[in-house]
């Protein structure tokens, strides 16, 4: 790469204040204004759909299978480039991101319009389309919404960016859920429904506001065959060109699959040791949730301070270690303040990992292909987790108990970081970074001051 990396290696002397600093600036507070409508949709087919179909007296092996839903978010890499090089008519001259996420969230907040207004108990066939359409419009939204925040934050800001962009995922996947079903207790599923279509607000109202990106690379438009091909392919071409991408694609692929085993099946053992329903509401959701929100602020200040490199081999570390803590816990059994203690470092571990390791995939982007290589990333992160790990977990606990299985989690974080410490000093972090990455002419080296 022409230039080094601004965030690889460890800031330069920053105070505390210098650090908490990016938290409050325009592209920080605009990461979370992004993150609130992009939490809004997997809201309104999770949790709330399955509380609204429940009430309509759905059976419950139909009701899981609108989970379905979710899996357009995993294929969204395949449509991801038209969001980098298709221009829409008129709108276009607004700019690349902005038209774009102006299109997607109209199309969000049809889709959710159309889903409050079909009736599960009358029509399940047109629920179940109606469903998959927020996922495909939900799923757009987010490559656009990926795209235009990673080309808005410098790199100094990629931590803090994303740990913003996190708050607000939270606060929009839970206030859109929260005040659906008030609404919904009062005034009905389908009135409920068409009020929370107004959490993609935020994020066209920033585009609007901010405008295209700064650091935006327009790619030349293409109009034959060829050029359209090339256009499709060249974002995974450009990658996998990158000296050391395949090690790169093995990290993303391999670094959470103890984590994912291990979080797949907390529920499991809290029942089993005998926790109560108010018990795990208490120490699993409250104290998880305030856990997990400290853990994101932690993350994007240990960004800021420690740089990219260091910052995500710690995170690594500190999700290897949360996983022996639920050894522990097994071994200890019912123990409040063993729950409290697993609870509280799994989340803290959760948060900070989420922010420093999203802001590295951030800025393995090249700006040219921001929304299909982001996409490519964030696919191939959850892929194997979400399709092989969840396979194994109940038949590992039963062949070893929940110790050992808990032990083995720990173990299978040991190759992400024994890879990404190999990646560091080998300088392979650095050669297979992408623009998103580096600092130009017109970013801040060093952030605020």
């Amino acid at each position: 790469m022409a230039e080094a990396n601004a965030q690889s290696g460890p800031a330069q002397q920053r105070t505390l204040w210098q650090s908490v600093l990016p938290y409050l600036e325009k592209e920080s507070l605009a990461a979370f204004a992004l993150g609130i409508s992009s939490g809004f949709p997997y809201a309104m087919i999770g949790a709330t759909l399955t509380t609204r179909l429940a009430q309509d007296n759905i059976e419950k092996s139909t009701i899981t299978a609108f989970t379905l839903a979710f899996l357009v978010y995993n294929l969204k890499v395949f449509w991801a480039w038209i969001v980098d090089g298709v221009r829409i008519p008129l709108l276009g001259r607004l700019g690349q991101r902005v038209s774009w996420m102006l299109v997607a969230g109209t199309l969000v907040i049809a889709a959710v319009a159309n889903l409050a207004l079909v009736d599960p108990a009358g029509n399940l066939g047109a629920t179940v389309v109606a469903a998959v359409l927020v996922g495909i419009a939900g799923a757009t939204f987010d490559i656009v919404i990926d795209a235009y925040r990673i080309e808005t934050l410098q790199p100094y800001q990629l931590g803090t960016g994303s740990g913003m962009s996190q708050y607000g995922w939270r606060i929009g996947s839970a206030g859109a859920g929260a005040l659906a079903l008030y609404l919904a207790a009062r005034h009905g599923w389908s009135a409920a429904y068409l009020a929370c279509a107004a959490f993609a607000l935020p994020a066209m109202i920033t585009a609007l506001v901010l405008g295209e990106p700064a650091r935006r690379k327009i790619v030349a438009a293409r109009r034959g065959l060829g050029e359209v091909w090339a256009s499709i392919v060249g974002p995974f071409a450009e990658f996998f060109k990158r000296h050391g991408a395949l090690l790169v694609l093995l990290f993303i692929l391999l670094h959470k699959i103890g984590d994912t085993l291990a979080n797949l099946t907390f529920r499991l053992l809290f029942d089993d040791l005998g926790f109560t329903n108010d018990e795990i509401a208490l120490y699993d959701v409250g104290i998880g949730f305030w856990a997990y929100l400290i853990g994101v602020f932690i993350g994007g200040v240990a960004y800021a301070k420690l740089g990219l490199k260091r910052s995500v081999l710690v995170a690594l570390i500190l999700m290897g270690i949360s996983n022996l803590s639920f050894a522990l816990l097994a071994a200890a059994g019912h123990s409040n303040w063993g729950m409290a203690g697993a609870i509280g470092f799994e989340n803290i571990a959760s948060g900070y990992g989420g922010v420093v390791v999203v802001a590295y995939f951030s800025a393995l982007c090249d700006l040219r292909y921001t929304a299909a290589q982001y996409a490519l990333i964030s696919a191939g992160a959850s892929v194997v987790g979400r399709f092989v790990t969840g396979t194994t977990a109940g038949s590992l606990i039963d062949a070893f108990g929940y110790v050992n299985f808990y032990l083995l989690t720990t173990a299978l974080a040991l190759p992400g970081i024994v890879l990404f410490w190999w990646m560091m000093r080998t300088g392979l972090v650095d050669a297979a970074m992408g623009t998103a990455g580096e600092v130009g002419e017109g970013d801040a080296r060093e952030g605020p001051v």
